[in-house]
């Protein structure tokens, strides 16, 4: 059976770690404290719930959370004109954008105005050309989360192949990003993508997240392989991933659950990304 790569873990090792730096920071600048401005349009209710996580993280490690929260009927240029207002706050060190935003509302249009240094989940498309190009950048939170998983199995990253089930602008091309500057191979798939299964039984490293509940098998896995569940999906009014979990943990080496896998280490790369955007801020002037 394979190990599980337990998300819950790490994360707390990882909060802990920030809570520590968090308080150096405040000693060391006379009480000030990291600040992470949190911009919420509507009342998507997923999103409500995770704000909300967000916000009792903050206060667990020591960062200063700001909830902006707008209507629904919140124009782009409202939106901007107080992510702007936010780039310009001393007390801001990281600025998150809740998605999804309400129809209508162009999501790059908005994610553009975030500042860079401050973008800690990498949605302005000037953090993803950094990204591309190798410069300094914040990569959203959850393909990091996966590459800290990844880590802590001590597997050597250069020349594995990697497969990613999933193209998305927020995890899957990111994440191939990642991998590629840890010299790994990295195949993306799509739903365009022919004999699924054949492709990815060629990978040491399978993650997925295609957003559909239990695609993968053990049909698509090669044993001895990582296998990292991105997805969040319902069946039957239950929580499962992309994997089905019962069946794959018998042929791979290593496996995240649904929940508790992933998802803790997306909000944790929150915590980081902020104490690491406060940090750069303050040394950059």
């Amino acid at each position: 059976m394979a190990k599980i790569l337990n998300g819950i873990e790490l994360s707390k090792q990882m909060r802990d770690m920030v809570s520590e730096m968090c308080c150096q920071y405040e000693l060391k600048n006379k009480g000030r404290t990291v600040g992470l401005a949190i911009v919420q349009v509507g009342d998507n209710p997923s999103a409500t719930s995770y704000v909300k996580n967000n916000l009792r993280l903050c206060k667990e490690v020591g960062i200063s959370a700001y909830h902006h929260k707008l209507s629904v009927k919140a124009t782009a240029q409202e939106i901007t004109d107080l992510i702007k207002s936010l780039n310009k706050d001393d007390k801001i060190s990281g600025i998150l954008l809740q998605l999804p935003l309400p129809e209508g509302v162009d999501v790059k249009e908005v994610s553009s105005a975030i500042d860079p240094k401050k973008d800690v989940d990498g949605l302005n498309p000037a953090s993803a050309g950094n990204l591309y190009y190798g410069f300094p950048a914040f990569a959203p939170c959850t393909p990091s989360g996966v590459l800290e998983l990844l880590k802590s199995t001590k597997v050597e990253l250069p020349g594995k192949h990697v497969v990613i089930v999933g193209a998305s602008n927020i995890v899957g091309k990111p994440l191939a990003l990642l991998l590629m500057r840890e010299m790994a191979t990295v195949t993306v798939c799509n739903i365009y993508t022919k004999n699924l299964a054949e492709v990815c039984r060629q990978a040491d490293i399978l993650i997925s997240a295609a957003g559909k509940a239990e695609l993968i098998t053990k049909e698509h896995v090669k044993p001895g392989a990582i296998v990292i569940d991105v997805g969040i999906n319902f069946k039957d009014k239950k929580l499962v991933g992309d994997v089905k979990f019962d069946e794959v943990a018998e042929v791979a080496e290593w496996i995240t659950p649904v929940p508790g896998g992933v998802g803790p280490m997306t909000v944790t790369m929150l915590m980081f990304n902020t104490y690491a955007a406060a940090i750069e801020g303050k040394e950059s002037k």
